[in-house]
């Protein structure tokens, strides 16, 4: 008794055109066709992206776990330059303090 019948299809079918005119309904359909392809081909470079991430993921904790020893020689660089480029700022200073001295 309240299974859907025939008649109630074409109802409805009816109301839908007299709602949305006759002209709209092939070009809602064609938009839907559309945004159904579209949504289809992300979700498709969504997974495949998840897994290009892990397989990358993966690459990069192995490449992270072997450069550690030139991570610390470069760290050791870096404090070498700084400590350099404060000499450096120390002999300026002290150089610039001198022609005042020398004119006073």
């Amino acid at each position: 008794m309240n299974a859907l019948q025939p008649w109630h299809i074409i109802v409805l079918v009816l109301v839908v055109v007299l709602l949305f005119g006759a002209k709209r309904l092939p070009d809602a359909a064609r938009s839907i066709g559309k945004s159904m392809k579209i949504f289809k081909a992300e979700t498709k470079d969504l997974t495949g992206e998840q897994k290009a991430e892990a397989e990358a993921e993966s690459a990069d904790t192995r490449h992270i776990a072997a450069p550690a020893p030139a991570q610390t020689a470069q760290d050791k660089q870096v404090a070498d330059l700084q400590r350099q480029l404060d000499e450096l700022k120390k002999q300026q200073a002290a150089s610039a303090d001198q022609p005042q001295k020398n004119a006073s």
